[in-house]
């Protein structure tokens, strides 16, 4: 499909009514107790979109105890029938593939583009890829003289999911998908800053669906993640978003001592070697600094030059980034678009004052952006710091925008040190045209994912997750089962 300006101005103008959503509760779309309602806005024009339910410990009640009652017959349905639904909901992203781009646009403030081209597709690619996994639940049997030991995997039960605002569609479809395999219920928590597209999806497969097998309810973290997460029904918490929430989350997971997985920030490095193509490293960065406005956490927001090569770098850098279209996200032509709220505008441009402040230079950009038409809009020109030392908060703290900070190294072990010496360690990238050092390099990075020769590099079945405080658990692989799922050994007597 080929997109226009034109088209996608006359959908945006179709899609924008000020829908009202309920809370998506035992196949029911229900009012919330409170009756408040949250507004989603457009980041780029500040114009309202759509309202959802500002939900409170009675709405969480409600979506538990349904999924709750569901569970028992989800739990034994056929691996044959989960597969078809997973395969049914993936076709329903496909009939709806603009609608949904044009809705994580107009609410995040990411270009169009990339939301058809990336969000969209990934999203399906989670609901396929599961779609196969129910038929690899597997136990395993173990034989003795006297006995036979058979171990059966089974479904955790009801669990709680919360998601963030970044790329919310691929984010609900990377939760959803394995729970529904595993034969999982589920309560899912959407951010309340962006989850117009989820909220969609959500009445679009609702009648795909046995009633609470999926619920949702939104609203506020503290007025709904907590009373999610230690409701005494719920089995196991799944979440993805800041490493301060993700303390307050396991420390409710306490409570009722659940399991959780855990998928939290990043600060990962990108390392250029002498040997380098750097091009093609330095489009890399541009890659990482500009995709979906840096909002991201594996982007690579700490790129660790050779000084033989940093100014080379440099230049390829800075040349890619001052090619970057920003604009209107609706714009096919534009690549960078408007920070998704305005929370995290100033968040970023606090760390734009900040970095001069410790001592680092900006090589390119450092200002907010004025975009012609969307004055009013939260637009970031996108960043570069040089000087920049490792202990520096702009080199530490996720910064969560189009902001990437170079790092001269010369010694290997010395960098390697730096690159570490991180409480983060979510992904990393590494370029180099010596297999030896490839193997030697990433094997010595404290992170979940690297990449040689190409950032984002993502491939079906990767299992995605960190290190340290980047988190724990996997996801988008089929390892993701068994944080679903829990084992029961049955011996039989034989003697």
């Amino acid at each position: 499909m080929e997109l226009t300006l034109d088209r996608t101005r006359e959908a945006a103008a179709q899609l924008s009514q000020k829908a009202v959503y309920g809370h998506f509760i035992g196949g029911e779309w229900v009012e919330g107790d409170s009756g408040d309602t949250i507004a989603l806005e457009n980041p780029a024009t500040r114009q309202v979109l759509a309202y959802i339910q500002s939900g409170n410990a009675k709405d969480v009640d409600h979506a538990v105890q349904a999924a709750s009652a569901a569970f028992p017959a989800w739990s034994r349905s056929s691996s044959l029938r989960r597969q078809e639904i997973l395969l049914a909901i993936a076709q329903r992203l496909r009939d709806r593939h603009f609608d949904y781009a044009m809705m994580e646009t107009l609410n995040n403030g990411k270009p169009i583009s990339e939301a058809y081209a990336m969000d969209v597709n990934w999203a399906i690619a989670q609901f396929e890829y599961f779609a196969g996994t129910p038929w690899h639940i597997q136990g395993q049997t173990l034989d003795f003289d006297d006995a036979t030991m058979i171990v059966h995997r089974e479904p955790i039960g009801v669990v709680a999911q919360i998601i963030p605002w970044n790329v919310p569609l691929t984010m609900a479809a990377m939760k959803l998908a394995p729970a529904l395999a595993a034969g999982c219920t589920v309560v899912l928590k959407p951010a309340e800053v962006v989850c117009w597209a989820v909220m969609e999806f959500i009445r679009d497969i609702a009648d795909l669906l046995p009633p609470g097998v999926v619920n949702v309810v939104t609203g506020y973290g503290a007025a709904v993640g907590g009373p999610l997460v230690t409701h005494p029904k719920v089995r196991k918490v799944a979440f993805t978003g800041s490493r301060a929430t993700a303390q307050k989350v396991i420390e409710n997971a306490a409570a009722n001592i659940i399991p959780q997985t855990m998928e939290l920030g990043g600060k990962s490095a990108n390392i250029v070697c002498e040997d380098a193509d750097v091009e093609a490293a330095a489009m890399s960065a541009v890659i990482t600094t500009v995709f979906n406005k840096g909002e991201v956490c594996i982007a690579g927001t700490r790129v660790f030059v050779h000084a033989k090569v940093e100014d080379a770098f440099l230049d390829a850098f800075a040349r890619g980034l001052a090619s970057i279209q920003q604009g209107d996200p609706l714009d096919p032509a534009t690549q960078l678009g408007a920070m998704a709220s305005k929370a995290q505008f100033d968040k970023v441009r606090g760390y734009l004052d900040l970095a001069p402040q410790e001592g680092a230079s900006i090589f390119f950009g450092g200002n907010a952006a004025s975009i012609a038409g969307q004055e009013n809009g939260y637009f970031i020109e996108p960043t570069i710091f040089t000087d920049v030392r490792n202990n520096m908060r702009v080199a530490q703290e996720e910064i969560f925008g189009p902001v990437t900070s170079v790092i001269r190294w010369t010694d290997e072990e010395d960098m390697l040190r730096q690159v570490n010496d991180v409480e983060y360690g979510l992904a990393g990238g590494l370029w180099t045209n010596d297999l030896r050092r490839a193997h030697r390099i990433s094997r010595a990075m404290e992170t979940g994912m690297v990449w040689i020769n190409r950032y984002y590099n993502i491939k079906p079945g990767t299992p995605t997750g960190g290190f340290k405080q980047s988190g724990f658990g996997r996801e988008s692989c089929l390892e993701t089962l068994n944080h679903y799922t829990h084992t029961k050994s049955v011996v039989v007597n034989l003697a």
